[in-house]
């Protein structure tokens, strides 16, 4: 049985996991490593992945804001275009502006459909050494994969240059204050003129070829290293042996990426949802808008400009928790909408939850209620994030 916290945490999303049995689970390369460090393991997107270790979730929640944890993230997909169209392809499928970034610059976008709906988020890298890196959710990778590949196929019948890979790598996320001073620790290039959303290829701990992005899941400063699938395990322990770092497991990340009001795809955006209702339209580059040759971008341009009926919002309360499809009601009963996601934030020592609500009722500070276990509990609409991010900006 998980911990009260971490179900909380996760907000009862283990239930979207593939139902197959554990011995068809897929295992990253740090699968043995959790075991031995005394991981409790579930499945997760096809995943058997650690949700907690020895720590409480409320402990290695906290002991990341103020210190530095270790995640394990090979379970994402990680993908690179290449060829001299590379940028045409993906701006083919995603709503953000490819073309403007620098070498070794990203960003995070969308995958959108026809109808504007949200196929996926993804973070985007222009790399110094011709192809895009490309990283996607786990939960997505099959129809991500297939996605791509069908409109590669497209796009190579109609005379244009690209070409996809897939790629074997493990990935490791180090997130918190501390992390870049410990991360500084193993390499020789110089993390401060890394910003926030910037990445290189670098020698980590003896570990060549290894991808840091700035970049993470928790609202941290910190960085995510896709390193060589066979040297994960070794570059982990070396990380280990700083005392700031310790090993944290997905109900920890879920509770800091919700007070840091950052989606979870599949709970808070989905095909269902546009960018302009996720609150997510600074994703759309402004030249692809006023191109307007994004998929779905009528429909999109059209929300742009004669607003929505619904926007996701954050909300605080006071109370018994807040779970994923708990009703949120106006001050009369009527109920406007509903939470994708929320928990008790060890942080603030309050519930903090996002979710949609009719637009009349979206403007921070608005008192509205939510229905917990039929008991109705006052709430209000609060601005994300709950608690401050943190990246680091090069000014």
């Amino acid at each position: 049985m998980l911990g009260l916290s971490a179900r909380l945490a996760l907000g009862g999303r283990l239930h979207r996991c593939y139902s197959h049995g554990t011995e068809s689970l897929k295992k990253t390369a740090l699968y043995e490593f959790h075991r031995s460090e005394g991981a409790r393991m579930v499945e997760f997107a096809g995943w058997s992945m650690p949700v907690q270790y020895k720590d409480s979730h409320i402990s290695s929640h906290l002991h990341t804001r103020q210190h530095c944890s270790l995640f394990d993230v090979s379970h994402m997909l990680q993908s690179k275009v290449t060829g001299k169209d590379r940028v045409k392809f993906m701006e083919s499928l995603v709503v953000g502006d490819v073309a403007e970034l620098k070498e070794n610059q990203g960003t995070l976008s969308l995958f959108t459909n026809e109808k504007g709906g949200i196929m996926d988020d993804l973070i985007v890298t222009q790399t110094s050494d011709g192809h895009l890196y490309i990283v996607s959710n786990a939960g997505c990778a099959d129809k991500d994969s297939a996605h791509m590949k069908e409109k590669l196929t497209e796009f190579r019948a109609a005379g244009n240059d690209a070409d996809l890979e897939f790629l074997e790598a493990g990935l490791i996320a180090l997130q918190g204050p501390s992390a870049v001073r410990v991360l500084q620790e193993g390499v020789s290039d110089d993390l401060g003129k890394l910003p926030f959303m910037w990445s290189a290829v670098m020698t980590v701990f003896g570990v060549q070829g290894c991808r840091v992005t700035r970049c993470g899941y928790t609202g941290e400063d910190g960085a995510e290293i896709s390193v060589p699938i066979g040297r994960t395990v070794e570059l982990a322990e070396s990380l280990l042996k700083n005392g700031e770092v310790r090993l944290a497991g997905l109900g920890s990340r879920d509770s800091l990426r919700l007070e840091a009001g950052l989606c979870l795809y599949g709970s808070d955006i989905d095909e269902t949802t546009t960018p302009v209702e996720a609150a997510l339209l600074w994703t759309i580059g402004k030249r692809r808008r006023a191109a307007a040759d994004f998929p779905g971008a009528a429909i999109v341009l059209r929300q742009i400009k004669e607003k929505t009926s619904r926007k996701r919002v954050g909300l605080t309360s006071a109370g018994p928790p807040v779970r994923q499809h708990t009703p949120i009601l106006n001050p009369d009963g009527k109920i406007i909408g509903e939470v994708t996601s929320g928990c008790p934030s060890p942080c603030l020592k309050r519930n903090v939850a996002m979710g949609y609500v009719d637009t009349e009722y979206s403007k921070p500070g608005t008192p509205i209620k939510v229905e917990v276990r039929k008991k109705i509990v006052d709430a209000v609409v609060a601005k994300m994030p709950f608690v401050p991010t943190k990246y680091y900006i090069v000014k």
